[in-house]
């Protein structure tokens, strides 16, 4: 943008600023449009009735008139607005009514004058803005517009700025999208004139972070361009910026807290039932290598271990501080530890802003910033981390090591997480309470996932998100290499921010999070326990390499959910082409099916199930397969689920290597089998169509977020 344009809307912006105004005119507005390359419709501004009827002349019947005043946000609602005025008598009798209806609504309200403008119409009526998110910051939104705004809702979201692809995508990210397209014989809009408005947008409200809201709607988009009919600035006080440590420091902290050289227990006891006790235990018994000091002033040794009065009484360097003790005694203990240089605060006691008590966790925040000593909580059940055999936490002990890390900011959640991971023998690198994150957040731990060669994949559970552009960041670095899913609890959305068809009353909390997460590259779970299975599934399945899925099942209707499945899932069901259709048929019996699913019927001998998956694991052409299986005696549960694990493994040691996801009906034996095939590599369930369909959904949005898929 050009140093001059920059200019004149830092000329607007200041002397709205100065005069305390929260809104821009619709001529500033429109000055704005200008320098930025936002086209709006011929117009000016009369003071006059004689002046009004020369503009209409100059700019060409017919006309829409609209009051302009500072004082008059919703110009509508003061009877404000005329429109399709078609002749210069019309337009003069039009320019005295405005007047008269504005000093009727608001008779101290200052007038400008009445903006003559040129009307415009015909093509799609769509909503391009942004809005300050008090998560993300500034987001773009771009949905349909007009009259049916708020009724549809049709609408998604970015963060600000977009990239040129990024704005196309949104277009794509509206139910409406194929209306844009020209569906049924309507003219299609022009998609390039759109994503430029949408970047434009979003590289305004970056570039003056004192716009809080752009409001254009409605935008006309036809073939021939788009051009935005209204114009709604709102303005205020900058957003505060986020202050955030460097990658390399905050990584520093993170490898001190996760591979400590020693932990001091504020408030270790030797009394069973009390916090201090377990932490005490799960240290020692979880077999943690390191140096472990009690911290208690009344007793010389806990667990044959010599205790200290306090942390400052330790003759050796602390990494990581866990705290066992009342909030009350948390501020003095703090400063004890900060002084004694600890890495890491682990901060288990309840008692902070989770129960009104926000001054005392700001208390406790501004003691560790001022020594550097990073904080996780409070309100927190602790923390795992098996590579260092670390259980630093209240709750039963964990330690079957794997390749998931898990964090949650709810201790109820955070036993789910065990609990499911000793069921399903899911073994984790890591799991994490998170609690208030009056100082350590998801990012924070993002980062050192990131590099964490232990970590394959990282699930997370949260509330909110205390700086959302932090998480976007790390997120998006994180995804290049390993998934990132998130359960996002809470999904009522905040409602209108003001009245009227604006862009911050279609900002719902979930919505902008939803498209946001999506931006990110994250994978969304819908449910806790799709989380925890996406978790356990995703670093089993090997990543796809195209679109094409195809499913072979034992019994048609089976075939026919796992194809609804994957329509939900977003998953593309190959055409099978000639060529192959005859290869399968020659392995099914004449009343079998090819095509997509490959029906193969349910009395066929394991042989069949063989051929088939072989032939799908072969051809080059086929990127994922979905398995249907019917409990049949002719190929009973174990005997299908040994030769389809045999079969895969085989054909990946020939470097076949494709995800494959089987759903088993049939009776309780079905069970065994789904454990089987899932030790073996293809992720498996009983009892359901959706489920494994619903996790290679999830494998897909991670490949095409990584760039795995072109």
């Amino acid at each position: 943008m050009e140093q001059g344009a920059r200019g004149a809307v830092r000329d607007v912006l200041d002397k709205a600023l100065a005069e305390g105004r929260t809104a821009l005119t619709a001529p500033e507005g429109r000055g704005i449009c200008q320098a930025y390359g936002i086209a709006t419709p011929g117009e000016g501004l009369a003071t006059s009735a004689g002046q009004a009827e020369e503009l209409a002349a100059e700019i060409g019947f017919p006309v829409v008139l609209k009051i302009v005043s500072p004082d008059i946000l919703h110009k509508t609602d003061a009877g404000g607005v005329l429109v399709g005025l078609k002749t210069a008598e019309e337009v003069r009798d039009g320019f005295d009514r405005i007047l008269a209806n504005a000093q009727a609504y608001d008779p101290d309200a200052r007038i400008d004058g009445v903006q003559v403008q040129r009307l415009v119409g015909g093509g799609h009526e769509v909503i391009v803005g942004a809005v300050t998110d008090p998560t993300f910051g500034k987001v773009v939104a771009f949905g349909l517009g007009g009259v049916l705004v708020e009724v549809l809702k049709d609408v998604t979201f970015r963060l600000a700025p977009v990239s040129g692809d990024e704005a196309l995508g949104m277009l794509d990210d509206i139910k409406a999208a194929e209306v844009l397209r020209g569906a049924r014989g309507a003219e299609p809009a022009d998609r390039r004139a759109l994503a430029e408005l949408i970047e434009r947008v979003s590289r305004l409200v970056t570039d003056f972070p004192e716009i809080s809201e752009v409001d254009l709607n409605p935008v006309f988009a036809d073939a021939r361009g788009a051009v935005a009919a209204d114009v709604r600035i709102l303005i205020g006080e900058p957003p505060q910026e986020v202050n955030r440590l460097p990658r390399e420091e905050i990584l520093r902290q993170m490898t001190r807290i996760f591979k400590p050289r020693s932990v001091a227990v504020i408030g270790a006891s030797a009394e069973d039932g009390k916090i201090g006790n377990s932490v005490m235990r799960n240290l020692i018994n979880g077999g943690y290598a390191g140096q472990i000091f009690p911290i208690n002033p009344k007793a010389p040794e806990i667990m044959g271990l010599p205790a200290y009065r306090s942390i400052a009484d330790v003759p050796h360097d602390v990494d990581v501080a866990v705290f066992a003790i009342p909030a009350k005694f948390v501020p003095s203990a703090l400063e004890d530890a900060g002084s004694k240089g600890v890495a890491g605060a682990i901060m288990i006691p309840s008692g902070f802003a989770e129960t009104g008590n926000v001054e005392g966790q700001k208390e406790i925040v501004e003691i560790a910033r001022r020594h550097g000593v990073r904080m996780l909580g409070p309100n927190i059940y602790g923390y795992y981390y098996t590579p260092e055999n670390l259980c630093a936490t209240f709750c039963t002990p964990y330690d079957v090591k794997g390749s998931v890390a898990l964090t949650s900011q709810s201790g109820g959640i955070g036993m789910a997480i065990l609990g499911f991971s000793r069921t399903t023998k899911m073994g984790v690198s890591a799991i994490v309470g998170v609690g208030n994150k009056a100082d350590v957040d998801e990012d924070d731990l993002l980062t050192f996932f990131e590099q964490d060669d232990n970590t394959k994949a990282v699930a997370m559970h949260l509330e909110d998100l205390k700086d959302g552009r932090g998480f976007v960041d790390a997120a998006r670095r994180v995804v290049r290499e390993k998934p990132v899913i998130v359960l996002k609890a809470g999904r009522t959305a905040m409602g209108a921010r003001a009245a009227g068809s604006h862009t911050g009353a279609l900002a719902g909390d979930d919505k902008v999070y939803d498209d946001i997460l999506r931006q990110a590259g994250v994978v969304r779970a819908p449910g806790l326990n799709d989380m925890l299975e996406y978790a356990r599934a995703l670093p089993i399945l090997p990543a796809p390499k195209g679109e094409n899925v195809v499913i072979i099942t034992g019994a048609g209707g089976s075939g026919v959910l796992l194809s609804d499945a994957c329509v939900d899932a977003g998953l593309t069901l190959m055409d099978i082409p000639p060529d192959l259709d005859q290869a399968f048929r020659a392995f099914i019996p004449p009343f079998g099916a090819a095509g997509n699913p490959v029906d193969i019927t349910g009395g066929e001998p394991p042989s069949t199930y063989q051929n088939t998956v072989r032939l799908g694991l072969s051809d080059d052409r086929i990127h994922a397969l979905v398995l249907g299986y019917w409990h049949t005696i002719v190929t009973p549960p174990m005997v299908f689920a040994e030769l389809v694990a045999r079969v895969v493994a085989e054909e990946r040691e020939k470097g076949n290597v494709k995800p494959v996801v089987a759903s088993l009906a049939g009776d309780t034996e079905v069970e065994e089998a789904s454990e089987y095939l899932f030790e073996h590599g293809v992720v498996a369930y009983p009892y359901t169509t959706e489920k494994p369909v619903a996790v290679l959904g999830a494998k897909y949005r991670w490949a095409r977020a990584a760039g795995l898929l072109g």
